[in-house]
């Protein structure tokens, strides 16, 4: 079953650390917003998307972890842990079905040690490994396969058009060929993965197929550090349509306008934020930008003297000055909505579009007091928290309260728990 949407990233990908903001526009079916200006552009994408060597592309040509497996595919209803790596803490959820639903069976949350990952990148292997046992542990699971996600700013993906009726072998071998004219880098550098979409709207002759592209290192090492702390990858997913397929649990719950309009999902973490704009339940667009809920964390540092740790601790008890609220926080607030609007706007200026008919916030800001108030007021739209978890069951073992105080953060996580069920 393919969970990719056909889509293809506009914009240049940040590989080199000085580049602070991305960009990407992406295809509604396979018209892209500006087919000449993307395909202009799409030298300059640093790819990164996987799959795996579960008998797809010849082996020879795409030299993949032997340990990877698919991406676009995976056995249904098997006991799958969602693990999702970011700059400051490793999360972990598993689900059951219950009925048309789902339970909450296990999770947890453990911080990353300063330095261990930056920007989406692990940099310190060994204490991220030690982070995830202590994950698992912490946990209580017993599930042995797990899915993880790449960056989407390290993700390009294209929707192409394939003669139909070709068999596997001669598909693999026209996509390797086919493959060469879009990826300026080597391919024994780069995981190749390709799904058959159907035929063509405009000719049954051909099918359109989605063709994802990543530099193996980057799959690679996340994949490396999961399976050292004892879990057997099974999925490697992308985080933007992880985030794309919790918007489904949410869906039922939201109002009509939202979920058959425009939404923006707008997932503020520590260090960065990513505006996903959703319609009709697809992703149409994404922006990432360094940018998140450190920036409270530094202010509250200088304002009060605090140290970074204390700063943080403060930040999360509440046990701050009588002027934090007026002085701080409700400033932070206001950035929050500006910056929402900016990235609003560069979806705006690279689109058909000129308004969203609403806003989920989402990430470990998303229960910051009177950010919600600001951002409705600031922005004029419908704006709720996006919990995924809201209508699960959950475990008897598990604490309720804090389970739904961190919900706002497992979006990314949730999307990948519901791989074990696609």
């Amino acid at each position: 079953m393919c969970i990719l949407r056909s889509s293809s990233w506009d914009g240049e990908i940040a590989k080199k650390k000085h580049l602070k903001s991305i960009n990407y526009p992406l295809e509604l079916g396979v018209h892209t917003f500006d087919e000449r200006h993307m395909l202009k552009d799409w030298r300059d994408k640093l790819l990164n998307r996987v799959k795996a060597v579960a008998g797809k592309l010849p082996r020879q040509a795409l030299p993949v972890p032997a340990k990877l497996k698919s991406i676009l595919g995976g056995r249904r209803d098997m006991a799958l842990v969602g693990i999702d790596i970011s700059s400051t803490s490793v999360k972990l959820l598993q689900l059951a079905r219950r009925g048309n639903g789902y339970e909450v069976k296990y999770y947890a949350v453990v911080p990353l040690p300063k330095g261990a990952a930056a920007e989406k990148e692990i940099k310190q292997p060994e204490k991220v490994v030690k982070a995830i046992e202590r994950l698992i542990a912490r946990s209580g699971t017993s599930a042995k396969a797990a899915a993880i996600a790449v960056s989407s700013s390290a993700v390009i993906t294209k929707v192409i058009q394939m003669q139909a009726g070709l068999s596997e072998r001669e598909l693999e071998a026209d996509i390797e060929l086919e493959a060469e004219k879009y990826i300026p880098h080597p391919l024994d550098e780069v995981s190749l993965d390709y799904e058959v979409l159907g035929p063509t709207a405009q000719n049954p002759e051909l099918n359109n197929v989605l063709l994802v592209a990543s530099y193996s290192a980057n799959v690679e090492s996340r994949v490396a550090v999961v399976e050292e702390a004892g879990l057997a990858v099974k999925v490697v997913d992308v985080e933007s349509y992880t985030m794309e397929r919790a918007f489904h649990l949410l869906a039922p719950y939201l109002p009509k306008e939202m979920t058959e309009g425009v939404v923006a999902i707008v997932d503020i973490g520590s260090s960065m934020t990513m505006l996903n704009v959703i319609e009709n339940g697809r992703l149409i667009y994404l922006h990432e930008e360094l940018f998140g809920g450190n920036q409270l964390t530094q202010v509250i540092q200088q304002r009060y003297g605090l140290s970074q740790e204390q700063a943080e601790l403060a930040k999360v008890s509440g046990e701050l000055p009588d002027d934090y609220e007026k002085q701080v926080l409700e400033p932070f607030c206001k950035m929050v909505a500006q910056q929402t609007q900016r990235f609003l706007q560069f979806f705006y200026s690279s689109s058909p579009y000129s308004k969203i008919d609403g806003l989920l916030v989402a990430g470990g800001v998303a229960e910051t007091d009177g950010l919600l108030a600001t951002l409705q007021q600031d922005l004029g739209v419908d704006v709720r928290i996006a919990n995924p978890l809201a209508h699960m069951e959950i475990a008897s073992n598990l604490n309720a309260e804090l389970l739904q105080h961190d919900a706002p953060s497992l979006l990314v996580a949730t999307g990948l728990a519901l791989r074990g069920f696609m």
